[in-house]
């Protein structure tokens, strides 16, 4: 068996063991645990069915992760991404009253299909892996960084320790509240973990968190075993006929555009943080990207939103995660979770704090952890080249600031095109980036 997994997965090639990456799988599904739950919540706004959502989101995610870990030997996990849900739910089925386009929300599974089969087709011709490897240096730690700090800001909030605040953006949360001392305690243990080099450092932390959180009714007992929800409600019911129309076409650019940058964003983000880009290029881009559009497809069909990889591998990498195999244990834990979903939900499930408030005290020690990882890249931006840098400070505070990684992108791209343009030094730059801040432009001033 061992040596099966050895052939497969190229352990001793990139330096792991199976029980590392295993560990690296297990913290993976840990930290991102919550979608299954919050998924569901966001989507039936849009009147989808909370169980069939649900399903769908675990076996959606199960066999993109599968694919990820199978086909480019990745340890990156894929599941539906933030903010896509926001505007699948909110702005796409939203009421026109509202400010919403007023579409079914069987309409909004179409789009995100006819996107996932565009990312399908153009990366069999290689036009992403190009764009990925188009992207400056410079860029490429920026993205990393700015993930990095956007995944501590939400870490932040998530455990309370930061809150909105009247007159400024945001303050210093209550910290003397049941939830924010959990969460304080989650970060302090974790970080002694991880200081004093402990195997798994932040999957104990999370597991010591939990259970702290117990005894003072933080953590809730939600029993083990539950049968999983029905897929019919959501299977198969996407509507492709309502798109034939301007708007129509103009939520499945959105889709397509959202996807694409979020995507590479997050490819770069991991990929830096495990070291797998050399020479400026990731090995292995066309399977990464491939397995990326296909499970963004395969959702839609399922009933749930863009899928997507995600940011939250990092946690994974930073237990050791080197391959594929830590995505066959994190798409197990997905199945598992169908039948165990009442365990994953006292792990990744929300506390609230008051009326509509939420605080992930679990969880959010390890988002604030990872973001500080995700620094160190910040130190190979080219300060003193202001062509270079001023991007991609741009692209590290936009991408903070609005909790995008989108906007943090196109920011940079604009001001990178821009400034190498006006300076003479325009061949510095490949076409693509050009062509995008266009892009990003039109976006701008008309949506």
């Amino acid at each position: 068996m061992g040596r099966t997994l050895q052939e497969i997965f190229k352990l001793k090639e990139n330096s792991t063991n199976v029980r590392t990456e295993i560990t690296a799988g297990i913290t993976t599904f840990v930290t991102l645990s919550y979608i299954i739950f919050v998924q569901p919540a966001v989507l039936s706004i849009a009147g989808m069915d909370f169980g069939a959502v649900m399903t769908a989101t675990c076996i959606a995610s199960a066999f993109a992760t599968f694919l990820m870990g199978l086909y480019a030997n990745y340890p990156i996990a894929l599941a539906p991404a933030m903010g896509h849900n926001f505007y699948f739910a909110f702005t796409v089925c939203g009421a026109v009253a509202a400010g919403g386009m007023g579409y079914r929300w069987e309409t909004a599974l179409g789009a995100v299909f006819i996107s996932g089969l565009l990312f399908v087709i153009l990366t069999k011709f290689g036009f992403r892996e190009i764009l990925l490897n188009a992207i400056p240096q410079s860029m490429k730690y920026a993205i990393a960084v700015g993930i990095g700090l956007l995944i501590a800001f939400v870490g932040l909030q998530w455990a309370g320790i930061v809150v909105d605040a009247p007159g400024i953006l945001v303050g210093l949360g209550n910290l003397k509240s049941p939830p924010v001392l959990l969460s304080i305690f989650g970060l302090l243990l974790t970080s002694i973990l991880i200081s004093r080099r402990i195997k798994g450092a932040i999957l104990w932390g999370v597991v010591i968190t939990a259970i702290a959180g117990l005894p003072f009714g933080i953590v809730k007992y939600h029993g083990i075993l539950s049968l999983p929800p029905s897929l019919s409600p959501t299977f198969l019911k996407l509507d492709i006929n309502g798109l034939f129309s301007a708007s129509g076409m103009m939520v499945i650019f959105v889709f397509f555009f959202l996807a694409l940058f979020d995507t590479i964003g997050t490819l770069v983000g991991v990929s830096e943080q495990a070291g797998f880009i050399k020479d400026g290029k990731l090995p292995r881009a066309e399977k990464a990207l491939l397995a990326d559009s296909t499970g963004m497809t395969a959702g839609a069909l399922l009933g749930t939103s863009t899928i997507t990889s995600y940011i939250e591998s990092v946690a994974g990498v930073a237990s050791g995660g080197r391959t594929g195999l830590s995505n066959i244990a994190t798409g197990i834990l997905f199945i598992l979770a169908l039948f165990f979903s009442p365990i994953a939900k006292m792990i990744g499930g929300g506390y609230e704090a008051s009326k509509g408030v939420f605080l992930y005290p679990v969880v959010a020690p390890v988002l604030i952890i990872i973001g500080s990882m995700m620094l160190k890249g910040i130190k190979n931006i080219q300060w003193d080249d202001p062509t270079e840098s001023i991007p991609a400070f741009l692209t590290i505070m936009v991408m903070t600031a609005t909790v995008s990684i989108t906007e943090g992108i196109a920011f940079g791209f604009i001001s990178y095109s821009v400034l190498k343009l006006i300076t003479g030094r325009r061949a510095e730059a490949h076409y693509l980036i050009y062509l995008f801040s266009v892009l990003f432009v039109v976006r701008y001033i008309f949506l």
